[in-house]
């Protein structure tokens, strides 16, 4: 296994921050608003600077995530779901650290673990037994 050492640079720089937040856009859920009440359009009217500032922060140490939005989500069965809703700004600094963390500890799971891995699921891996 490959020994990594530093990994926040590949985490804050433009480039992976820009692709974060194209896969936060095209996410159906990117419309829900955080306790900000700053919606994807609102971040993406000063996309730059608001990028620029994200990677100051996390390059910094000065980023510190906000509070989760809750909402309850009605069920089939009449009972309510809890819901967190992160801002954009949050959503955006976690899709880039999956695009870092992803690709290196993928490789390392077993075969047949399925949890929040990409491409794969428990009706996957049900359908693949």
């Amino acid at each position: 296994m490959r020994k990594w050492y530093s990994l926040i640079d590949k985490v804050y720089a433009l480039p992976r921050l820009e692709q974060a937040y194209r896969e936060v856009r095209k996410n159906k859920g990117s419309r829900a608003q955080g306790v900000d009440n700053q919606s994807i359009a609102d971040f993406n009217s000063a996309l730059e600077e608001n990028l620029c500032q994200l990677s100051m922060e996390l390059k910094e140490g000065r980023y510190k995530p906000q509070p989760v939005r809750r909402v309850n989500i009605d069920k089939p069965d009449g009972s309510k779901r809890g819901l967190g809703i992160p801002t954009i700004r949050d959503r955006i600094v976690q899709q880039s650290l999956l695009n870092v963390l992803q690709p290196i500890f993928d490789p390392e799971f077993h075969p047949s673990s399925y949890g929040y891995r990409l491409k794969r699921s428990a009706k996957t891996y049900s359908t693949s037994i």
